[in-house]
């Protein structure tokens, strides 16, 4: 029997800089997870991950990733994905620094 298709969102990474980026329903990439379009159908999803492959001057290794629907926006649902939207885990470095001191 397939499996129930669970919400997703199309990620990639930003080509120049490596960020993680996120579609939009408007085909923008985003760095945001709060705003990537979120899916639901199947089709849909395979649709608009087809478009984001064929991006390849501005992204790189896009795949579809499952989503939770949250107050603030799609949640991840795996820790990896979750990871790779918190950036680098060396400190003092990408999107992980923000708030810290370098005393």
């Amino acid at each position: 029997m397939p499996r129930e298709f669970t919400p997703k969102v199309v990620t990639a990474n930003a080509l120049i800089e490596g960020d993680v980026v996120y579609l939009t329903a408007d085909d923008r990439w985003s760095r945001d997870l709060s705003e990537a379009e979120v899916l639901t159908d199947e089709a849909d999803a395979d649709l608009r991950l087809l478009q984001a492959q064929a991006r390849a001057g501005e992204i790189v290794g896009a795949y579809l990733a499952d989503v939770r629907p949250a107050p603030t926006g799609p949640e991840p649902t795996h820790f990896r994905e979750d990871f790779r939207r918190k950036g680098p885990s060396n400190l003092f470095h990408g999107k992980q620094a923000e708030g810290l001191s370098r005393a």
